[in-house]
Parts: structure tokens; C-alpha cells; sequence
């Protein structure tokens, strides 16, 4: 098997630099800056002040509640670039883990690429709101604080976001090759990270990257959006597929990506990589999302099920995906991670609290 990391970065370039690279008349390909003429991205940081738009410049940005919270071990998750993968190997236990939950110290993560408003800024850290979380809290999107260095402006990106194709990553992980934001493995990315297309060709698609500058994904790695064009209307089973490509992946605290979700991120990105926007938590994805409510007894696979904080309550803690038969899909806490259990088996204290219909 071929993975990731076992692609030659310079068999890419070459194919690349080779390639007739275009995607049909909607796409300003003429305006994507040649191999030769490539200018390197400006670095995180750059732009940011209060009021302004920026986007997310490290493989996943993770919004904390209150500035400088961060442990030691937490480092790896607050520069740029980000190595998630060693920010999930310093937390290998329970505590370590349970520690971002406890007084909910992390708010959500953001994917590369994703838009974000500047609410404030204190010292190096930014208080961001990301635009495509829907929440009660701000109708401005999810409020959270990320390092600044993560974050660029950039009013070029944010053009071509609504001018030109999108390619959607529908891998678990990919990765962008031929940018120094990622060295020279390339930047790994998560499942729906979405990024400008520039022209494609030879199997690999050239994406704009924000700050400025291009990167090569595998054209195998995403789907290609036209402006303006919504994805094909999902069936349950889509989505289900796609939630049960992560059975395994350990639990993560306001997690929503391929390096770990936590219950409503995880509900979330399954069904906004098909198109679906639910509100970021599981409160409000029962009360507040707009999709009807049904009966625990006319429960059909694919509705989401929700959980309360006590028998009867009306605070609610957890949302699983329902897989008919008794059965949920779910990411549930951070002794464990994605897995397929028994509903009965799972609300032994009869705290289930409700299920609304997502695909009808």
C-alpha cells in the first residue's frame, strides 16, 4: 500500500509543472501563479487585528476559552505549523485527556482554510469566531482563542473562496505538497477541509493556501465543487459511511477532525462534509438545528440521538448517530473513541433525551 508519506514531492512538482492545468471556464486558472512564479505564503500572524477576516493557516487551529490555558504538553498544538499527531501522543492516558474537558478548557477547532473572525486580540492570542459552526452563543459563528500565529488575512484567498471551484478533501487525511507551511512531508489535512482550486491535472489538483502561494493535493484525495454549486443531496448511508471510516480514532475534547472529535464535532463534520450544516453542540443540535424531532419508537438509522445530564434533564451532554437495531455510532468521552455500542447498553441511567430526523 501507498500512503502519504511515501509520495515523492518532486514526481508531484514535475507532474504538476507538466500538467495542461484547468477545470472548466468558472475557474480563474489564468490567474494561478506558475511554478516558476510561485511566492511563498506570508507568515501566520500577518493582518491580524480586531474586526477583520482571516483564515486558518496551520492543519487544524483548536479555539481555547480564555487565552494562554496551555500545558507544556499542549505545545505542539499551538504553533505553526501544528503536529497533532504529537499533541495526541503526549495525551495517552484518561487524565491528560479529560484535563481539556474539566471546566471546558477547549472551545472547537478550526480546518485549515476556514474562515474566522478576529474578535479580539490579547497580547499573542486572538478571540476568533468560526463562521461555519453555527451557535446560540454568537450569531457571528463559534467563539474561541487561537494563537495568532495561525491565523493570516488574506483578501485574494478570500475571493477566490467564492469565485473559483472548491476541491473538498474526502480522504481522512491528505496532504499538500510544495508549501513551506508544511515542510517538505507536505501539510496534512483533515477530511472537509475545503481550499480554492487553481487548475488540475496529471492526478493532482493546484489549490490556493491562505497567506498566499499554491499547494498540490492528490486529485484522488478531494472533490471538485463549481462555484456556487452545492453538493449532491447525501443519503443516510453516506453519511454513515463516512462516520464509520473513524471507528478507533481516540476521543478528543471540541475535537472535529481526522485527529480526533468529541461527540457533537464528531455528528457535525460527518454531515457538513456531505453538505449539512448542524449547529456546532448537541444541545442545540436537538433544539435549535431546525430538523424535526421523532419518537424514540419511529427511530431510523442515520437520526441523531441525544443524551441528557440526568433522567428527565434538559441539559444535554451527548448526540450519537443512530445505526438501526438498537445500535449508535459515537465518539463518546475521552476514555474511549469512535465506536458502534448498544443504545440500551450505553443509556443504562435513562438519560436519553431525544432524536431529530437529518435526512428525511
Amino acid at each position: 500500500m501507498t500512503h502519504d508519506s511515501d509520495i515523492s514531492r518532486r514526481a508531484l512538482l514535475a507532474g504538476a509543472a507538466g500538467a495542461a492545468l484547468t477545470v472548466g471556464a468558472a475557474n480563474p486558472a489564468s490567474a494561478a501563479p506558475g511554478p516558476a512564479r510561485r511566492h511563498l505564503p506570508r507568515p501566520g500572524g500577518t493582518g491580524i487585528v480586531p474586526g477583520v477576516t482571516a483564515f486558518v493557516q496551520v492543519s487544524v487551529a483548536t479555539a481555547w476559552s480564555e487565552p494562554r490555558l496551555a500545558r507544556p504538553l499542549d505545545r505542539p498544538s499551538l504553533t505553526n505549523p501544528v503536529d497533532l499527531d504529537a499533541w495526541n501522543a503526549a495525551m495517552p492516558d484518561t487524565a491528560t485527556r479529560a484535563w481539556l474537558s474539566e471546566g471546558s478548557k477547549l472551545e472547537t477547532q478550526a480546518m485549515f482554510g476556514r474562515r474566522v473572525i478576529v474578535d479580539r486580540i490579547d497580547g499573542d492570542w486572538a478571540r476568533i469566531l468560526v463562521v461555519d459552526q453555527p451557535t446560540p452563543r454568537d450569531p457571528r459563528g463559534y467563539p474561541g482563542w487561537v494563537p495568532v500565529c495561525q491565523l493570516v488575512a488574506d483578501e485574494r484567498f478570500a475571493q477566490l473562496t467564492s469565485s473559483t471551484f472548491t476541491a473538498i478533501v474526502r480522504a481522512s487525511r491528505a496532504r499538500l505538497y510544495g508549501t513551506p507551511l508544511g515542510g517538505r512531508r507536505g501539510l496534512p489535512v483533515s477530511l472537509d477541509t475545503a481550499l480554492p482550486v487553481l487548475g488540475a491535472g496529471h492526478g493532482v489538483v493546484r489549490v490556493a493556501i491562505p497567506g498566499g502561494g499554491w499547494a498540490l493535493v492528490r486529485r484522488r484525495d478531494v472533490a471538485l465543487r463549481a462555484p456556487g454549486r452545492k453538493p449532491p443531496t447525501p443519503t443516510v448511508e453516506d453519511v454513515i459511511a463516512t462516520g464509520l471510516r473513524f471507528l478507533g480514532l481516540r476521543y478528543l475534547w471540541a475535537g472535529v477532525s481526522a485527529w480526533g472529535f468529541d461527540c457533537s464535532g464528531f455528528t457535525s463534520t460527518i454531515f457538513h462534509h456531505h453538505g449539512i450544516t448542524l449547529p456546532r453542540d448537541s444541545g442545540p443540535q436537538l433544539n435549535a438545528s431546525g430538523f424535526p424531532k421523532v419518537e424514540r419508537s419511529d427511530l431510523r438509522r442515520g437520526d441523531l440521538v441525544f443524551f441528557a445530564s440526568t433522567p428527565g434533564g434538559s441539559r444535554i451532554r451527548h448526540v450519537a448517530v443512530y445505526l438501526g437495531d438498537d445500535m449508535i455510532l459515537q465518539s463518546p468521552n475521552s476514555a474511549r473513541s469512535v465506536e458502534v455500542m448498544s443504545l440500551s447498553e450505553y443509556d443504562t441511567k435513562g438519560e436519553y433525551a431525544g432524536a431529530v430526523r437529518v435526512i428525511p
